[in-house]
């Protein structure tokens, strides 16, 4: 098979672009976009949470010091004490951020190269992402833009951050390609019917490590574990894709 063709500049900020109009879930900001000085720490006045983290960070985020304080900060925020229920949520959240943009824009034939990503969070806001150069590959057909997209995400991205949270949590890998299969699948869920994302999104879960961590049924995508979100306080609330029927008791086995 020849190796995929370069896409230019002006096709990768393109599909970027049209991917964000989806919604702010869809947006990667290009310093190309007159944004080149966003690495400036918000203004005076931030909540503590947003203390961990004034400057723009590379993903995939490699400091365990720095990535365990953000989700203790996370877990404050979400009022548990649980360091897991926050990581995991923390592990859900980034991979919806970095799905949705480039699932969206591959499905218009370009899949952006994920080089020098940077994130950056603040308490009630999408987790922002920029990107310094738009580059990319033209793709043909959603097995090689699934192909291409996997190498981005799944190889670039949530591979390297699964290794620095193992680093200070203990997550099962069941529950975290759950919570990436669980956010790809949700991704669909805004924006108009595309049969191309669609198919991409599918081909996408049947692969590796994302093979069996759900699938759709006739209401929609069920994945086969929990992300621990029922032990958020107060307790018992469950998302709408759960594999369980109910939340398990207190002080039984964590699901995996």
């Amino acid at each position: 098979m020849p190796p995929p063709m370069p896409a230019g500049a002006g096709e990768v900020a393109d599909a970027l672009r049209a991917a964000a109009r989806l919604g702010p879930y869809f947006a990667i900001t290009l310093d190309a976009d007159g944004l080149g000085d966003a690495g400036r720490p918000p203004s005076d006045g931030a909540e503590p949470a947003e203390e961990a983290d004034r400057a723009w960070r590379p993903l995939p985020e490699r400091d365990p010091g720095r990535l365990a304080r953000l989700t203790d900060l996370y877990a404050g925020r979400l009022g548990t004490r649980e360091r897991r229920v926050a990581a995991s949520i923390l592990f859900q959240g980034l991979a919806s951020r970095l799905w949705s943009p480039v699932v969206a824009a591959a499905a218009r034939g370009v899949v952006p190269d994920l080089s020098g990503l940077h994130w950056r969070w603040a308490p009630g806001a999408p987790i922002a992402l920029r990107l310094a150069e738009p580059r990319g590959h033209r793709a043909a057909g959603p097995a090689e833009a699934a192909g291409l997209v996997h190498d981005q995400v799944v190889t670039g991205q949530l591979e390297p951050l699964r290794e620095t949270m193992l680093t200070f949590v203990g997550l099962a890998d069941g529950l975290l390609w759950g919570n990436a299969a669980s956010a790809l699948a949700g991704s669909l869920n805004v924006g108009p019917r595309d049969a191309v994302r669609a198919a991409l999104v599918r081909e996408l879960l049947a692969r590796p490590p994302l093979a069996g961590a759900g699938a759709f049924g006739p209401h929609g995508f069920v994945r086969r574990n929990c992300c621990l979100y029922y032990r958020v306080p107060p307790g018992g609330e469950m998302c709408g894709d759960c594999g369980l029927r109910r939340p398990p008791r207190r002080g039984g086995p964590p699901p995996r």
